[in-house]
Parts: C-alpha cells; structure tokens; sequence
C-alpha cells in the first residue's frame, strides 16, 4: 500500500504560553496513537534560520517580514512537505500565525504578511495557545526576556487579541484553527485535546481507480 499523505500541524502563540511543554505533551500523544512524528520550527536551523535568530533584535518591519518568509518557503520544500509525502505527521513550533501576530506588532501591515505568504503551505489544523495576559507575564517576569519584545509590558495583552484575530483569519482562509487555553489545563490535557482534533488523514491509494484502469483488447 503506497502510504497516505501526513498531517501538518502548527502550533502558535504569545511567547510564555507554554508552546515548547505542549508541543513536547503532543509529540509524546501521537506517539502513543502510534502516529509517526517529525518536530520542527522556525525560525529554522538552516543557515537563513539562524541568521534570524542571531539578528532578530536588529532587522525589524517589512525586512524582517521578508527573512521570515523566505525561511519558511524552505522549509516547507525541505523539510515539510518531504515528510508529509512520506506520510508522516509534522509538527512545527511557530509558522504563519506567529508572522501575522509579530510582524503585526513590528508595525508591518496584515496585508502585506498575507500577500508574502500567500502561496505557503497551509496547515491541516492550525493550533494557537492562548491564556491570560497576566499570566503570561508573570511567566516571561520569572524566566526573564528572550527578546525586545519582552520587555513591552503591554504585548502580552497585545499579542493575545492579535492571536484571537488571527484565528479568525485563517478560518476565513478555510484554515481549521483550535484555540486552546494552556493556563486552565495541564500539558498532557492541552496535548490530547489537540490530537482529538486532528483530521483523519486522506485514504491512501491502492492504485489507479477502475475508472482508468486501462482495458484488454
């Protein structure tokens, strides 16, 4: 039997919410379900990646906008979609959602994010982890700054609505997006909620249809 496509899966939200526990939680319950798993991110360790990374703090707006997009173009040629095809399922800490909130916050239109990742690959189910703003405060205050962002005391309560609005985007796109408070569930109860939503794979071919099997003389 020639293996069925893989799903992919994306998991987005402000930065203390608890994305890398639960993606972990996650993997850790498809496994379990017996389903194959392949844990990326973005930015992506490639070298476009990394650069990323290493100047997030300096390249800003539309700049940063265009970095960003052109990472995730890759991996989705080198990474994602060779996995998807081999019927994996993939699994990615950040992807559209996190650019249409961020860059957003960075003073770059919606508009314009749209346009550059138009012809990205589109998730089988868009995850955006959400709770409250005080709390992912008190998460960033306990673990100290990671990035400028961090040390806006208003972009926690500013990333969480912009994630609301994002959901609703990509629904809009025919997107499916859960929203999934982690700060009134455990890990392990996030986890399963997100597996449960999952849609069921597409069935795999056996081989051509009779309808173009081709015929004897």
């Amino acid at each position: 039997m020639t293996p069925g496509r893989g799903q992919f899966i994306t998991l987005d939200g402000p930065s203390g919410v608890g994305k890398s526990t639960t993606i972990q939680a996650l993997c850790d319950e498809l496994t379990r379900r017996d389903i194959v798993v392949r844990q990326t991110l973005e930015p992506t360790t490639s070298d476009l990646g990394r650069f990323i990374s290493a100047h997030f703090s300096h390249i800003r707006g539309h700049a940063l906008a265009c970095l960003v997009a052109a990472d995730r173009y890759e991996h989705v040629e080198h990474e994602i979609e060779p996995w998807l095809r081999a019927g994996d399922t993939v699994v990615t800490d950040r992807y559209l959602a996190s650019t249409l909130v961020m860059q957003q916050l960075d003073g770059v239109p919606l508009k314009f994010l749209l346009d550059l990742n138009a012809h990205v690959l589109m998730p089988d189910l868009a995850v955006i982890l959400t709770a409250a703003p005080g709390l992912i405060a008190e998460r960033i205050a306990a673990r100290g700054p990671h990035n400028r962002f961090h040390r806006d005391p208003t972009a926690p309560g500013r990333e969480v609505s912009l994630y609301d609005q994002t959901a609703q985007t990509l629904r809009s796109a025919d997107v499916p997006a859960l929203v999934v408070n982690t700060g009134t569930a455990t890990p392990t109860e996030v986890a399963a909620t997100i597996a449960d939503a999952i849609p069921d794979p597409p069935v795999a071919s056996n081989g051509p249809s009779p309808s173009t099997t081709s015929q004897g003389p």
